[in-house]
C-alpha cells in the first residue's frame, strides 16, 4: 500500500503546469524530492533540484572512472610494470626536465 501511497505522491499530471502551478511544483521538488510529470497515462518527465542531479551525476561518473580502473586492474602483469627512470630514458627526458614544467591538475 505504501508504493501506491509514494507513486500518487512522486507524480503530477501535465495539466497542472497549464495551470499556471509551475512555481508551486518546481518548490515541491526543491522541499520533497522527485516528482513524474505524467501525460497521457505515462511518465514523460522527471523533475529533480539541480542538487539532485549534481549528485546523480557524481555518482555515475564516479562508477564510470571505478569501472575503467577495474578493468584496468584484471589485465595488470607485475612483469610489464618499468621503472621511472626507464620510462624517463624511453620518453627521451630527465628528471630535470619534469622539474621544470608547469603543474598539471588531476580529478
Amino acid at each position: 500500500m505504501e508504493s501506491i501511497v509514494n507513486a500518487i505522491t512522486k507524480t503530477i499530471p501535465i495539466s497542472m503546469f497549464n495551470r499556471g502551478l509551475a512555481g508551486k511544483i518546481f518548490s515541491d521538488v526543491k522541499t520533497n524530492g522527485p516528482k513524474v510529470v505524467m501525460k497521457n497515462n505515462a511518465a514523460e518527465v522527471v523533475l529533480i533540484s539541480p542538487a539532485e542531479y549534481i549528485e546523480m551525476m557524481n555518482i555515475i561518473n564516479d562508477y564510470l572512472l571505478l569501472s575503467k580502473a577495474a578493468d584496468r586492474m584484471s589485465h595488470y602483469d607485475q612483469k610489464t610494470i618499468i621503472s621511472e627512470e626507464e620510462m624517463e630514458k624511453h620518453l627521451g627526458i630527465s628528471a630535470d626536465d619534469l622539474e621544470n614544467c608547469e603543474e598539471v591538475e588531476l580529478e
